[in-house]
């Protein structure tokens, strides 16, 4: 039988990813769940509480599918191609939830809530942290070039990718994801791995979901 804490949270994830902090109001969350406000607060403290649940539950959401399909590749190669790969998908995975949390959360809650802010600014960090470290380990392996600035690169793509993610939400059109994944495979083909017979392109699309 399903938790009362974890049938909130998975009831109202979404709300909070579409209407932000601050556009969540008490009434929404009660009529959503059916619960009272007493209900609601017997499980979590207040709505901060509740709102770092519901980031939380969006993340695990988001990327989960990914990390699951990242331990499976051994190469750093493989691994960016992953990403790339994953990514393509990504606008339909986003709006389920009505959005990208850490977009969504760090425009939100900037000036407003510094708790829920800077949980976001950490989650983003690890990710940007992991990528360079991808990176690192393939100049480490002999997989990537190594004039390659391991943080310099981890930056853009990141950025890329975020910054994609923006766009198909701003304009509901998927397609500013999918041509900036090309882009970077063009970036991992041409200036980050060290030549191969890898078809970059073939293997990058092989890896979405």
């Amino acid at each position: 039988m399903e938790k009362t804490s974890d049938y909130i949270i998975k009831t109202i994830a979404p709300i909070f990813n579409r209407k932000g902090y601050v556009g969540t109001s008490l009434s929404d969350l009660t009529k959503a769940t059916n619960l009272t406000k007493g209900a609601l607060y017997c499980n979590f403290k207040n709505k901060e509480e509740l709102a770092i649940a519901s980031f939380k539950w969006n993340i695990k959401k988001m990327l989960f599918p990914l990390q699951n399909l990242l331990v499976k590749q051994s190469g750093s190669i493989e691994k960016l191609l992953t990403i790339t790969g994953y990514y393509r998908n990504y606008y339909e995975i986003m709006m389920e939830i009505g959005g990208c949390p850490i977009l969504k959360v760090n425009s939100d809650t900037k000036d407003n809530n510094e708790a829920l802010y800077n949980f976001a600014r950490q989650v983003a960090k690890r990710m940007l942290d992991d990528l360079e470290e991808i990176i690192s380990k393939g100049k480490e392996r002999n997989e990537i070039s190594q004039n390659i600035d391991a943080g310099e690169y981890a930056r853009n793509i990141y950025s890329m990718i975020e910054g994609s993610a923006f766009m198909s939400a701003t304009h509901e059109d998927p397609v500013f994801v999918s041509d900036m994944m090309n882009h970077i495979d063009s970036l991992i083909r041409d200036k980050i791995r060290i030549s191969t017979n890898l078809d970059v392109r073939t293997v990058g699309r092989s890896r979405t979901i």
